[in-house]
C-alpha cells in the first residue's frame, strides 16, 4: 500500500501528457513559446517585444516595460530607472525580479525547476533531476543511481516525460503540474511525479513546496469561521528568505516563518504601532494571536491558503487579482 497520493494524477498525465505543445506569441530564442510564466503563485504575460527592443510584462494588474541589458541582450532585461526590477529568460524557464524580491524560479506551463526534486513512501525513493540527468534512490533495495542521463520523452504545457536505461533497467520518471498530497505527512507540493522501474510504477510528490506560497498577497476572508469587519484588509505575503510581511487590520506586521514536513509556523511578529478603531484593534490583535498558533497550511480545492492554529482554528486567505499599495 502506497501513502503517497497523488491528486487526479493518473488523468492528467494520460490525457494532458498525450498533448502537444502549441507554440504561441511572443517568439525569441530566449523566451518560451507559450509568452507565460508561473512564478510560484505569480501569473506572468509576456507582451510582444517592441521595436524599440523594450519588453513588455504583466502580472496582477500592472503592465510594465523592460530594456534589454547591454551586458546579456537579449535574455536579460532591466527596468529602467529601476535596477531591482529585472527579468532574465532562460528559455522554459526565467528569473523574475520585483523591488529586490527574487520570486521563485519562473517556468512556463508544464517545466519542472532547473533543479527538481520527488520522492516517494512505502517504499521509499528520491529523485533529483538537475542539467539532463538524475540521481536516484530507489525502492525496497535503497540502491543509489548517480548520473543516470535522462532522455526528454515528452515535453508540453502539462508536464516532462523521461526515460533512461540503467543496466538493462528500463527506468520513467513523468512529471504533472498539479497539486500533490503526501498522505502519510499532510504536506503538499507543486508536482506530482511517478518513477516506473522496469513496469513497475511507484507514486511521488516533486517541486519546491514554496512555491505553493510565495508570489502572491494572501487576503483575509475568514478569521476562525467569524468572518472579518468590513471594508477591513488582513493579507500576507511570503518572501524569499524566510520572511513574511502584511496588514493586520490597522498596522503592518513583519517577520519569519518556517515550513517544514511537519508543517507552516510562524516566529515572533513585529508590527508598527498606529491606533484604530476599537472594533479593528480587536480583529488585529485576534489576526496576530492566531498567527503566532499557526502550525500547518495547505492549499484547498479552490486554490485559497488555509492556515489552522493548534486548536483547529483556520485564517483563510485568497489570492489578490490586484497588487495592492
Amino acid at each position: 500500500m502506497f501513502l503517497r497520493r497523488a491528486l487526479s494524477l493518473s488523468a492528467v498525465v494520460a490525457v494532458g501528457l498525450a498533448v502537444t505543445a502549441c507554440a504561441s506569441q511572443p517568439k525569441t530564442s530566449s523566451l518560451s513559446d507559450y509568452g507565460v510564466y508561473r512564478c510560484g503563485q505569480l501569473d506572468l504575460t509576456l507582451t510582444d517585444i517592441q521595436e524599440n527592443g523594450l519588453l513588455g510584462i504583466e502580472y496582477l494588474n500592472k503592465r510594465v516595460l523592460l530594456k534589454p541589458s547591454a551586458i546579456d541582450e537579449g535574455a536579460l532585461y532591466v527596468a529602467p530607472g529601476d535596477a531591482e526590477t529585472r527579468f532574465w529568460a532562460k528559455g522554459e524557464r526565467a528569473t523574475l525580479t520585483l523591488k529586490g524580491d527574487i520570486l521563485p524560479e519562473c517556468l512556463e506551463p508544464g517545466a519542472i525547476e532547473s533543479s527538481f526534486r520527488a520522492m516517494g513512501t512505502e517504499p521509499d525513493w528520491t529523485a533529483h533531476i538537475e542539467n539532463g540527468q538524475a540521481s536516484l534512490t530507489l525502492p525496497y533495495d535503497g540502491e543509489v543511481l548517480e548520473g543516470v542521463w535522462l532522455q526528454e520523452t515528452v515535453s508540453n504545457r502539462h508536464g516532462r516525460a523521461y526515460e533512461a536505461k540503467v543496466d538493462e533497467r528500463r527506468i520513467e520518471i513523468t512529471v504533472a503540474r498539479q497539486l500533490c498530497e503526501d498522505a502519510m505527512a499532510g504536506s503538499q507540493y507543486p508536482a506530482q511525479v511517478r518513477l516506473t522501474i522496469d513496469g513497475e510504477t511507484f507514486q511521488g510528490c516533486g517541486g519546491d513546496r514554496e512555491r505553493l506560497l510565495r508570489g502572491a498577497e494572501w487576503v483575509v476572508e475568514d478569521l476562525a469561521g467569524e468572518g472579518i469587519i468590513d471594508r477591513s484588509m488582513m493579507t500576507l505575503r511570503f518572501f524569499g528568505d524566510n520572511r513574511i510581511s502584511g496588514r493586520a487590520s490597522c498596522n503592518r506586521y513583519m517577520g519569519s516563518y518556517a515550513l517544514s514536513g511537519e508543517g507552516l509556523t510562524f516566529g515572533a511578529l513585529g508590527s508598527t504601532m498606529m491606533a484604530c478603531h476599537e472594533p479593528l484593534m480587536n480583529q488585529e490583535q485576534k489576526f496576530l494571536k492566531l498567527m503566532s498558533d499557526v502550525v500547518t497550511g495547505r492549499i484547498g480545492k479552490n486554490g485559497e491558503l488555509l492556515l489552522e492554529t493548534s486548536a483547529g482554528d483556520i485564517i483563510k486567505a485568497v489570492k489578490s487579482d490586484i497588487e495592492n499599495p
